[in-house]
């Protein structure tokens, strides 16, 4: 299978490496947050990815940022979620702070890429 352009995005291929990790997290959270904190860290983890590819498609800088800045505020949100799912006590201090380190990596790239798009001619 033939490799899409946003593949070779280093954001792309650590955020996706985030929602994997996010996935695992979750599998140990309690069952009763099925339909909670689980869905919605997942949800948020790959809309990361996701608004990636799909603003990749985009023809115009202008698309291809909004799609950029849609994956900045799912990133945020997540941040959030881990926090919680640490206070919470449903998540390891260390699995927390891994999942963290990826956030803030994810988040650079993230902005440097939007930068980047802006400023293409």
């Amino acid at each position: 299978m033939r490799q899409r352009p946003y593949e070779k995005l280093i954001v792309w291929q650590l955020a996706h490496e985030l929602c994997l990790q996010i996935y695992s997290s979750t599998k140990k959270f309690p069952s009763d947050e099925r339909f909670g904190l689980i869905s919605q860290m997942r949800r948020a983890s790959y809309s990361i990815p996701m608004n990636l590819a799909e603003g990749n498609g985009r023809q115009s800088k202008k698309e291809k940022a909004h799609y950029v800045i849609i994956a900045i505020g799912s990133l945020e949100e997540l941040h959030y979620q881990c926090r919680l799912a640490s206070d919470l006590e449903y998540i390891t201090a260390d699995n927390k702070d891994s999942l963290i380190n990826l956030i803030h990596r994810v988040g650079y790239l993230l902005h440097k890429l939007r930068s980047s798009i802006m400023q293409i001619s």
